[in-house]
């Protein structure tokens, strides 16, 4: 079968299609023929860990497709099923998926919004619900809201019931996302927004942000954070690794700072919170809501356009690469 895989050296980093055998799932595996995959920023990433130097692996990370075999131990699924999940080797005629992972795709998605789910939207779940306690009526702020994390936060956000405020250097983007709810558009990739934000919720700050964008920005998100406020970093886009941390805020306004990310993570913990979420999003994809927004839908083939095109941020939301035919 045909598979992306990306080799190392870890400062530079090589995409080549390979042929290789199709695999056989294992007892707690399907086995899945794609029909399409979504690109997520961080694996590409070299300083984000995912590849180590001198190995070259498998790529993709999300994946939607039918089920062609089940592993001995699978009870919930059978061949024809359509199904989504986080997976390795994505980017590939057929990929396995653990049971564990997998979720049934609601009827009303098609195969490139299923793909565009499984990883960014379980992080946003994690994010805004897990461990944002995020309440109806709440505001939340999303410094770069126009990336795939950024305006799947805003999609889930609204259909939760909350208020959002987000950030981006384009405003036509900005304008864009006012059709998906967006409260208040901030105009900025510089850390001022702070008066505009206070502005908008009339001086008490927001209740959640989702720092999508790093360290350039994290001193201004923790100003403009309401008495006991939430951060979530998710990621580091602008290379900034380090910020200025104010500890008198922190204290006084009980403040919650937390990380989002599966690095560190084992299997079985990346899993625990998916019952919760196919309890309490799957239903709003079925009616609906909280639907991914994509961007541009590219042939298997494409992979590298496709990357290049992650990599100029000229997107707003999700790219996605259909299977291979």
């Amino acid at each position: 079968m045909k598979s992306y895989w990306m080799q190392s050296d870890g400062e530079h980093a090589q995409i080549e299609l390979r042929e290789g055998e199709q695999p056989s799932p294992a007892a707690d595996q399907l086995l899945v023929r794609v029909r399409a995959a979504g690109l997520n920023r961080g694996e590409f990433i070299l300083g984000h860990g995912l590849h180590k130097a001198g190995a070259a692996k498998p790529i993709g990370m999300e994946a939607a497709g039918e089920v062609v075999s089940c592993g001995s131990d699978i009870k919930d699924f059978k061949p024809g099923d359509r199904v989504m999940g986080r997976c390795s080797g994505a980017f590939a005629e057929y990929a396995l998926i653990t049971q564990r992972e997998a979720m049934k795709i609601p009827d009303a998605l098609s195969w490139q919004q299923a793909a565009s789910i499984p990883l960014t939207a379980l992080v946003v779940f994690d994010m805004l619900v897990v461990h944002g306690d995020l309440k109806p009526g709440e505001w939340v702020l999303i410094p770069g809201v126009t990336s795939g994390v950024g305006v799947t936060a805003l999609a889930m956000a609204k259909a939760l019931g909350a208020k959002v405020i987000g950030t981006s250097g384009s405003q036509a983007k900005l304008d864009q996302l006012k059709f998906a709810g967006l409260d208040l558009g901030i105009c900025t990739r510089a850390p001022n927004f702070y008066d505009e934000v206070m502005r908008a919720t009339d001086g008490k700050g927001v209740n959640l942000v989702i720092n999508t964008v790093g360290g350039s920005v994290f001193a201004e998100c923790v100003r403009t954070m309401a008495f006991q406020g939430r951060l979530a970093t998710v990621g580091y886009v602008d290379g900034v690794l380090k910020a200025e941390m104010d500890i008198e805020a922190l204290h006084a306004k009980r403040l919650k700072l937390f990380g989002v990310s599966n690095k560190f993570r084992t299997p079985e913990q990346r899993a625990e919170m998916l019952p919760a979420f196919r309890k309490q999003i799957l239903p709003l994809f079925e009616k609906g809501q909280a639907l991914p927004l994509i961007y541009q839908v590219l042939p298997f083939e494409n992979l590298i356009e496709a990357k290049a095109i992650m990599d100029s941020n000229a997107h707003l939301g999700k790219i996605v690469l259909e299977g291979a035919q």
